[in-house]
């Protein structure tokens, strides 16, 4: 690899993983864009780099998540019934998404549906709407539900999910330390189901450049979790 794209990679890998812990995100949002850029500087194909930039990306957050929720709970803000309760869902939606839907998805609709749902994400951000005092967590079926369209999503983008665990919380009325350290949990879950469909989806493509497991670019990978973590 270039040594400049190394150098690169690795302060990515270091703000990411810095943004991660702190914000209870899996880093995919500021991965995306930036790996695409510097995928693209590499030479993969214009048809592979968002998919490529995707799946490496979720595939680093196996390692960023657990390095984050580890930090979290030593503080004890986990909300592991929650993390019970999401993760069948997430898995079931994770599998669809990152085994099926996204080899099947161009290139084109992959990009425009993370410029949407990354538009969408500010949005709400800004809005800051408050909930009802009396909302609170669905049962274990609502939840479950709410995890599988969270595993899905998050394979779309490539993102850990926290974008859509942490608002979704909030408007339950989950405390907001809770719910930053509950998402870092929901991120190892997430990642794992969606990295295994990747791979899954990516051995069936038989024009793949060298360097890749499915559709993760592994050089980049080892670099981005090394720093990250």
């Amino acid at each position: 690899m270039d040594p400049l794209f190394i150098v690169f990679l690795a302060i990515l890998g270091a703000v990411t993983g810095f943004a991660a812990g702190l914000l209870g995100i899996g880093g995919g949002m500021l991965l995306v864009p930036f790996l695409t850029l510097l995928l693209t500087w590499q030479g993969l194909p214009t048809e592979l780099v968002i998919k490529a930039a995707i799946a490496t990306s979720m595939a680093s957050i196996l390692f960023t998540s657990v390095s984050s929720v580890r930090a979290h709970q030593k503080k004890g803000a986990v909300r592991w019934d929650l993390v019970l309760a999401f993760t069948p869902g997430i898995v079931l939606g994770g599998l669809l998404s990152g085994g099926a839907v996204f080899s099947a998805l161009k290139t084109s609709w992959l990009a425009l549906f993370f410029a949407m749902f990354v538009s969408y994400s500010g949005y709400q951000m800004l809005r800051d709407k408050k909930p009802k005092p009396s909302r609170q967590m669905p049962g274990p079926v609502g939840t479950a539900g709410a995890g599988a369209g969270i595993g899905f999503v998050s394979g779309l983008v490539g993102a850990g999910g926290g974008f859509v665990s942490v608002p979704f919380m909030l408007w339950c009325n989950v405390p907001l330390h809770q719910a930053v350290a509950t998402s870092a949990a929901l991120g190892f879950p997430i990642a794992l189901a969606n990295t295994v469909g990747y791979v899954w989806s990516g051995m069936s493509q038989t024009d793949l450049p060298p360097h890749m497991i499915g559709f993760i670019y592994w050089p980049a990978l080892l670099v981005l979790v090394l720093l990250s973590v």
